[in-house]
């Protein structure tokens, strides 16, 4: 196999690997959040409660779309990989911040995941079959983006506020 046929090869994925993927990265960032509620500072609690109830909310989507008859016919089919992905497969794996983890912390990380989540989901968006997934992936991209503003609004606030 000749090294272009190779790349082009690993350039590629199928709709399954990239909604599992998706789907674990959504349990994954809901079961970080909601461990983390009571570690965080009164400060941050409530936006560590609202990305954990968000991050529900995106399960609950991925759920419906696994049941989809639209979806599960397009699973099968090969897209191309998402340049982001490597950033968005890695935030499967969380971060030990320690019983009493800093707000600059919590804050950077969230930021960085969800960055790479709406970058992933801005592509997905992009290169999905048309129906249900690519609405789904272009209703996610634009909740991730407006999380990341969120999250950027507070880190201002508390980093450059000296609370931290």
């Amino acid at each position: 196999m000749s090294e272009a046929n190779k790349e082009r090869l690993l350039g590629k994925t199928t709709v399954r690997e990239i909604f599992e993927v998706a789907t674990e990265f959504e349990r994954v960032a809901h079961r970080f959040y909601s461990e983390l509620v009571p570690k965080v500072s009164k400060d941050l609690r409530w936006l560590v409660e609202e990305l954990a109830e968000e991050e529900a909310e995106h399960i609950r989507i991925f759920t419906e779309l696994a049941q989809n008859p639209a979806v599960e016919a397009v699973l099968a089919e090969e897209i191309t990989r998402p340049v982001a992905d490597p950033k968005f497969s890695d935030c499967v794996q969380t971060p030990d911040l320690g019983p009493n983890p800093d707000d600059q912390a919590v804050l950077q990380y969230a930021l960085m995941r969800e960055t790479a989540a709406m970058e992933q989901y801005t592509e997905l968006a992009k290169t999905a079959p048309a129906g249900p997934l690519r609405d789904a992936f272009l209703f996610l991209a634009k909740e991730e983006t407006e999380h990341k503003a969120e999250l950027e609004k507070t880190y201002y606030e508390v980093v450059h506020s000296g609370g931290v």
